[in-house]
């Protein structure tokens, strides 16, 4: 696991790496949780898709819900990043979508991005950073 904390607009963020996967259910993601907080002391992380279990990202195993539940309940914003084209599942497009529109959680195609989304900042059309 590597972890970078990179500063925008005056937020941390503990951007998280991983070949090993490093959330497999809900207690791995609450020692991921409280890993990033006491050696970072960041409330915002970003992850990469490959370090969560394949079973995170079928809606029907309940397991997606259950461990996103664990970040808002420690107070904890958290960003996965990587490719998400592959999963066709609707449902599980529409659970990426709503995420996206909300303030806690989010689903993001690089960690630049991820970084971008949980420090407030955002791009506009031309590539541009500006403060939300």
């Amino acid at each position: 696991m590597k972890t970078e904390v990179i500063k925008k607009n005056n937020t941390e963020v503990a951007v998280v790496s991983s070949d090993e996967l490093l959330i497999t259910d809900v207690q791995s993601a609450l020692d991921l949780i409280m890993t990033v907080k006491y050696e970072t002391g960041c409330t915002n992380i970003a992850l990469n898709k490959e370090a969560i279990v394949n079973d995170f990202f079928v809606l029907s195993t309940c397991l997606a819900g259950e461990i996103l539940q664990k970040f808002i309940n420690y107070g904890v914003r958290f960003a996965i990043y990587g490719d998400f084209s592959k999963y066709t599942s609707k449902p599980l497009r529409d659970f990426i979508y709503e995420c996206n529109k909300g303030k806690d959680i989010y689903f993001q195609p690089d960690a630049s991005l991820a970084a971008d989304k949980l420090s407030g900042c955002a791009r506009n059309k031309k590539g541009e950073s500006y403060e939300q």
